[in-house]
């Protein structure tokens, strides 16, 4: 595989080919159940410091299996209101937004199917049809309700949720916040695959990140040049397992029917501003499959989408024309906002 992202470094180093020499500093931080890797140019080993408490501070707060978290409390609370920090009203609130505009494609009260497939625990098992069908039922993101002036949650009782669709999102969000808050203008994230850039490189050019062929990720199917974006990808290649009747099951799950989603899509990346957004439309598009994924994408041009279909065709937004590069050999389809399509 082609090497588009830098290499990951273990202490500060020097940039040199720029008007002056510029330190670099990185940190890596497993976390969230990944490794998350933070690259900045300028600031300092405080604000190193700072990038590394913020990821284990958000953690904190919505580990599922921390007694202490507000995912926890909440999904433990009886159907009561209960009280939660700044963020968790804020992402909670962004997250049934999402879902709605997402028509549920989105629904961050599926973590009891998840949970029940095995994909929270590691013990990977096919829920029977009953188990499924009951779980369904307590599994819909229009009742849980969020009063962001009080900071409190409301879940009804025997509903979960799980933030996972949008946590990451949020983080990056947040962190690159936090570095340009502190003079920085050039960084560049990558949370789990999860990929975030503020500005540019430091002498000035763009970020080349690659997306992965879903079927071979030690390949890629194109190149995305970037600046001040967001890119992030949801695929069937993740995470997932093989059944005893040898099946493939991955994680992204349909809210309407308990099972992986299967409609003709085996990634899906999107790029935009804010990585909040882009991590739950990844999910939510991969869900809604092929069809819906491109009529999504013709009626908001607010963001920009790459899909790799069942077949590992590659479809692009008409917005990278120019920025994405596909990997030679790679026939595409450019998705028009005006409806039509054209290689």
């Amino acid at each position: 595989m082609k090497k588009i992202m830098p290499a990951l470094l273990a202490a500060a180093v020097l940039v040199t080919g720029c008007a002056r020499e510029v330190p670099v500093y990185q940190t890596d931080v497993f976390a969230m159940d990944t490794l998350m890797t933070v690259k900045f140019s300028g600031g300092n080993e405080t604000l190193l410091e700072q990038v590394r408490e913020e990821i284990h501070r958000f953690e904190k707060l919505w580990d599922v299996n921390d007694e202490k978290s507000d995912i926890y409390r909440l999904n433990h609370s009886h159907g009561e209101k209960t009280a939660v920090s700044e963020e968790t009203a804020f992402l909670t609130a962004r997250a049934l937004e999402l879902s709605a505009r997402t028509e549920g494609a989105l629904d961050i009260s599926i973590y009891p199917v998840l949970r029940a497939w095995g994909f929270t625990t590691g013990q990977y098992e096919v829920p029977d049809s009953r188990t499924l069908s009951e779980l369904l039922n307590k599994v819909d993101y229009r009742q849980i309700v969020v009063d962001g002036q009080h900071r409190t949650v409301q879940v009804p009782e025997g509903m979960m949720l799980d933030p996972g669709a949008v946590a990451k999102g949020f983080t990056g969000d947040r962190l690159c916040e936090l570095l340009r808050e502190n003079g920085v203008s050039s960084a560049l994230l990558n949370l789990g695959g999860n990929v975030q850039a503020l500005g540019g490189k430091p002498d000035g050019s763009a970020w080349r990140v690659a997306v992965k062929d879903p079927q071979h990720p030690d390949e890629i199917v194109c190149t995305l040049e970037i600046r001040d974006r967001a890119v992030i990808t949801s695929g069937s290649y993740e995470r997932y397992f093989v059944g005893k009747d040898g099946k493939t099951y991955w994680h992204i799950l349909d809210p309407a029917t308990g099972y992986p989603a299967d409609k003709g899509l085996l990634s899906v990346t999107i790029i935009g501003e804010n990585g909040l957004e882009c991590d739950a439309l990844s999910t939510a598009l991969f869900v809604m499959g092929k069809d819906g994924a491109m009529t999504y994408c013709r009626e908001h041009p607010q963001m920009e989408a790459v899909l790799i279909d069942s077949d590992r065709r590659l479809y692009l937004t008409e917005g990278l024309l120019g920025i994405a590069e596909p990997s030679e050999g790679m026939e595409h389809t450019v998705i028009s906002r005006q409806g039509s399509d054209g290689t």
